[in-house]
């Protein structure tokens, strides 16, 4: 076994490699950019190196900085977490040139899988099933589009080295087609150098289940069962869960058997994963292989009793898998939620800023928490805005459930905006709760989730009002009293005093009076004080509140109504209009680029463009008015 490993990641990963190897007795080596020099998985490891600026393409996608890191402190193996380098063939190259073992596959199953045109075809020969699509070499536009047409829409555009999301966009009709490539296109090279394009049939309602494979070096393979990750935003996912619901014995025995056959035919070593389609009438396809662990890995392990991050490190060591596939056994349920800095009501833009509460649920055998900051942290425009992951197991799926809807109502976090009552909203949600999941979930219950309609902010609207009286009785408690935790609002009698008046209220985003009902009972309710208001988890769904004041006529309507602003930091990638010339309402005007995600600034109406303030590769912080829209005069 290693004596010494280098972690060449970041974050809730790196920390979470840490910590398996802290317990096996291996000595860890963490490396850092300059944004995180204080970050927790450096105060973790025995040692840290710093490995350049910011920016991941100056310091953790740097394979020599990586290599010159490991030498100098004596690592023997490098883990490559996932991510950044975790599936560059080069790299695992390098790590083998320089006498370091790469924690992953070997090179030639990391170039196989790395275009997902190459994979297919390999797959193909395995006689692993595929959805229809093109693959092919050549990249000639409408050559691609050719295709499109004829497998018919809807098609998925997807870049060949991608993942994560990245350089995807899915096509409804001809018409969209040539925008959405340019975009896709110019999203891959960016995120991966590279904008080499697939396209496939988009199938409708499909569920995306994948399976945890393993492999060793003595020609041993096991799977380790199967995770729905179907609940996705942007083609990312959301929720996670082990085992897929109502999925048969005989089902996950064929897709677990396939999944081997598709690691068999590329001689595969280590954690892989083996990403299906599975459609209504029970046929799977195969997407892609990730050949790296997965962020979701810990619902496999909560159902699997084993540590995944272990069995990697052994079979590195060219030691024998730990179990044989009649060992291993499925024990309840889990869930996995990723707690983002994001803005779920502004199309998930990514969020940054300060933690300045950061308080999750206690920690035990039913809840885990998987995080790379403290409170005090930044979250930056450099990287991922995950701040956690958080994991429930139970015997069942139910009770997994009800163990993450109370998780979920326990966390508090402020100083940024965070997806926590979106998935709340989400995991309470009637079709979730019953296991009737696809990729389109969340677009298909956008009203259930983000509870805009009337009759959720009527329900809301007297409880919210009853709560702020109760976090009125707070204030002049802890006025009084100087505080204590017996004394937090939902820990009150119901004593009201005198009367209250209507009180003014934000639910949402939706503005309403209610008045006071002393009836009104919030036992079960939980209240979270927020910087701009405060946040109810009710058993109807999550909604965040704002007390306000009286409306008192005036006209507060932004002077600056032509002028638009980045909705996030991040950096302008191109302008895509000249000044002067005329555009149409829904023209794109820009694109900008957060977290390796593009987002693009659209014209409010017919008009022209006066003037813009940056330019190409500028970095912009978020409000910042962008440029000078004049509408045209109807």
């Amino acid at each position: 076994m290693f004596n010494k490993i280098l972690i060449a990641n970041r974050g809730e990963i790196a920390c979470r490699i840490i910590k398996t190897a802290r317990l096996m007795g291996i000595e860890t080596v963490a490396v850092y950019s300059d944004a995180d020099r204080h970050a927790l998985h450096v105060q973790m490891a025995d040692e840290a190196i710093h490995i350049g600026s910011s920016p991941s393409s100056e310091s953790y996608l740097v394979i020599k900085k990586i290599i010159q890191a490991a030498i100098k402190t004596g690592a023997e193996a490098i883990h490559p977490g996932y991510g950044f380098l975790s599936e560059n063939a080069e790299f695992c190259r390098q790590c083998a040139a320089n006498s370091l073992v790469f924690i992953g596959p070997p090179v030639e199953a990391i170039l196989a899988m790395g275009s997902k045109s190459a994979a297919k075809t390999i797959m193909a020969d395995a006689g692993v099933p595929l959805v229809p699509g093109y693959h092919d070499d050549d990249q000639n536009p409408d050559i691609i589009k050719q295709a499109a047409n004829k497998m018919g829409y809807p098609v998925l555009l997807k870049a060949a080295a991608g993942g994560g999301g990245k350089g995807m966009r899915a096509v409804h009709c001809e018409a969209d087609f040539d925008e959405a490539l340019d975009a896709a296109k110019r999203e891959a090279m960016n995120g991966f150098n590279d904008d080499i394009m697939l396209v496939e049939k988009y199938l409708l309602k499909p569920r995306h289940v994948e399976i945890q494979v393993f492999c060793d070096s003595h020609k041993n393979a096991v799977y380790l069962f199967e995770r729905d990750c179907s609940v996705q935003r942007r083609h990312q996912k959301v929720i996670e869960e082990a085992p897929a619901p109502n999925m048969t014995d005989a089902l996950r025995k064929q897709m677990g058997a396939a999944a081997l056959k598709a690691a068999k035919a590329i001689n595969y070593e280590g954690a892989g994963t083996v990403e299906f389609l599975l459609d209504t009438k029970g046929e799977f396809f195969f997407m892609e292989m990730n050949t790296r662990l997965q962020v979701e890995h810990p619902v496999t392990e909560m159902i699997s009793g084993q540590d995944l991050v272990e069995w990697q490190l052994r079979v590195a060591a060219g030691e024998p898998l730990p179990c044989s596939q009649d060992q291993l056994k499925i024990n309840g349920h889990a869930f996995e939620a990723r707690i983002y800095a994001e803005d779920p009501d502004h199309d998930f833009l990514p969020a940054t800023g300060v933690l300045k509460c950061l308080q999750a649920p206690a920690e035990n055998a039913h809840v885990r928490v998987d995080t790379g900051v403290v409170e005090g942290d930044e979250v930056s425009i450099y990287y991922d805005p995950m701040i956690a992951k958080l994991v429930v197991w139970d015997t069942d799926r139910d009770r997994a459930l009800q163990r993450l809807t109370c998780a979920l109502s326990e966390y508090r976090i402020s100083g940024l905006t965070t997806n926590i009552g979106f998935l709340y909203n989400l995991a309470i949600s009637q079709s979730f709760q019953h296991g009737d999941v696809d990729t389109r979930y969340i677009e298909e219950h956008e009203q259930e989730i983000f509870r805009q309609r009337d009759s959720d902010i009527n329900y809301a609207a007297p409880l919210a009002a009853a709560a702020i009286v109760k976090l009125r009785e707070q204030k002049a408690i802890n006025t009084a009293n100087s505080s204590s935790e017996s004394n937090s609002p939902w820990h009150l009698s119901n004593s009201w005093g005198l009367p209250q008046p209507n009180i003014r209220l934000q639910i949402q985003q939706a503005v309403v009076e209610s008045v006071v009902d002393s009836d009104i009972n919030l036992e079960g309710i939980n209240i979270a004080k927020t910087d701009a208001g405060f946040d109810l988890f009710t058993p109807q769904g999550f909604f965040h509140c704002a007390e306000l004041q009286p409306d008192l006529g005036i006209d507060n309507e932004d002077s600056h109504g032509g002028n638009l602003n980045a909705p996030m930091n991040g950096t302008l990638v191109t302008l895509l209009v000249d000044v002067g010339a005329k555009v149409s309402k829904g023209d794109t005007l820009l694109v900008m680029e957060a977290m390796k995600m593009e987002h693009t600034i659209i014209a409010p109406s017919d008009g022209v463009v006066t003037e813009f303030y940056f330019q190409a590769g500028d970095l912009v912080d978020g409000g910042t008015e962008l440029l000078v829209f004049e509408a045209t005069s109807e």
